[in-house]
């Protein structure tokens, strides 16, 4: 199915090149070759982008409650892409690299920017690795990927940093970016930006940079965008992204005069512990720099979150959730001692546990509420 000249194609995805014709005319009754799932959906959701269709389903992801389907309309995902485009200064021609799942939003948006931008799209299966059945010449302009993935990169062989620096814009979302991470993509030249946003906002609405002189804490949002904040502290949202429509979160934001935001973390994460309210990010934060002072392996090979669990006498306690082996007595006891310095008492988690496996949502994020619920029925 590949066109006579590769140069015309829009799509490349499992060695085959689709021209924006053939991808109108596509049909999965046809496909003469077995093909992936996300495969499949990307085919099937280029068909539908190419024959007009106005308006498009897809399930959020779960991170922060359970999935549901949400209707997105066509002229919202375009002023998304032309938005994105405008802030990395993006043209056409330049070439793509989608690794992410599609049927979720950042991958489905990657998709759109390639239509609306004019780019070359590259599809690879979603791996932990998406470069490591590339040839090492290839060549990228833009990619979206989560912190595993930039990793993955990180640690791999010489020239994926050489691919990586040739890029115009990398994009990073999908969940927090640890410190650790952010030191380490310091080698990196190319800019990495970190992204806010959400399903309902498709995908980001504000970009920070990570690397380089222009690093900063702060989200600036893109052009267009309103922000303001609840009684809460929490961050709302309007522009032409959301039909001018006010999409209300639940992020902890502080919000700068200048029109930029620092995150400081989700209303849904604050554990009420004895009337203190402790936000979990922020002890999170401080228990990832404890862990890489006291047990550096031990860190970078583990996951982890802050949560709450019951308490008679002070209604919830801060619990730190390890997955993997315990780390022992002794090192338990150093952890407390380097987090003493970061938090108040308050906020030092009482107790740590242990879980051979975190439960996780659908795009293999942390799921809290399960993992906690079987935490707290594990003898």
């Amino acid at each position: 199915m590949a066109p006579t000249n590769i140069s015309t194609a829009t799509l490349q995805v499992e060695g085959h090149y689709y021209t924006n014709d053939q991808l109108r005319h596509w049909s999965e009754a046809t496909e003469a070759s077995p093909i992936s799932e996300n495969t499949r959906d990307v085919l099937r959701f280029c068909h539908q982008w190419l024959t007009g269709a106005t308006s498009f389903v897809i399930n959020t992801s779960g991170s922060t409650g359970t999935p549901k389907p949400i209707t997105l309309p066509r002229e919202q995902m375009v002023a998304s892409a032309r938005r994105t485009g405008e802030a990395l200064g993006l043209h056409p021609g330049q070439q793509a690299l989608i690794c992410m799942p599609t049927r979720y939003i950042a991958g489905r948006m990657m998709l759109v920017r390639g239509f609306v931008l004019g780019l070359a799209m590259t599809v690879v299966e979603p791996a932990s690795d998406p470069l490591r059945d590339l040839s090492p010449d290839v060549h990228f302009d833009f990619t979206a990927v989560i912190p595993l993935q930039l990793q993955t990169l990180l640690n791999g062989p010489p020239h994926y940093r050489t691919i990586l620096n040739r890029m115009q814009a990398i994009l990073i979302g999908g969940g927090p970016v640890s410190p650790a991470l952010q030191e380490q993509l310091q080698v990196i030249t190319a800019p990495i930006y970190h992204t806010y946003g959400m399903t309902e906002t498709i995908t980001h609405i504000a970009l920070r940079r990570l690397n380089g002189p222009q690093a900063s804490e702060a989200f600036t949002p893109l052009a267009g965008v309103k922000l303001a904040v609840d009684g809460r502290g929490c961050l709302n949202i309007r522009s032409e992204i959301t039909q001018d429509q006010v999409v209300q979160t639940n992020d902890i934001v502080e919000l700068r005069q200048d029109g930029s935001f620092i995150w400081l973390g989700r209303w849904d994460n604050v554990i009420n512990s004895g009337g203190v309210k402790v936000q979990v990010e922020k002890v999170e934060i401080a228990l990832e720099k404890a862990l890489h002072a006291v047990a550096p392996q031990a860190a970078s090979q583990r996951r982890f979150f802050v949560g709450p669990l019951p308490d008679e006498r002070l209604g919830e306690r801060v619990v730190a959730v390890l997955e993997g082996a315990p780390l022992g007595e002794q090192l338990e006891r150093a952890l407390r001692e380097s987090l003493q310095p970061l938090l108040t008492k308050y906020e030092v988690p009482r107790n740590f546990y242990y879980l051979p496996q975190f439960a996780e949502t659908p795009t293999r994020k942390i799921d809290r509420k399960t993992t906690l619920l079987a935490l707290r029925s594990s003898p």
